[in-house]
């Protein structure tokens, strides 16, 4: 029996835990105010299925923004 045609809606959460993993990059971005949120997005969408591409959107979203100056 695959995961998907299991019974108690298994699959649908196992779905939904991997879709919220793989965005997960851009939702971190747009956590943290990240200036170019919409570059990683589109990193995020279109190379997140290769793990490099997931891992590299995930660095642009984490990385330390400079501060404002006054």
């Amino acid at each position: 029996m695959t995961l998907l045609a299991s019974s108690g809606g298994a699959g649908i959460v196992a779905v939904g835990f991997i879709l919220g993993a793989y965005i997960m990059p851009s939702v971190i971005a747009y956590a943290r105010g990240v200036p170019n949120v919409a570059s990683i997005a589109v990193v995020n969408v279109f190379l997140g299925w290769t793990f490099v591409g997931w891992v590299v959107a995930l660095a642009m979203a984490a990385r330390s923004m400079p501060k404002p100056t006054s």
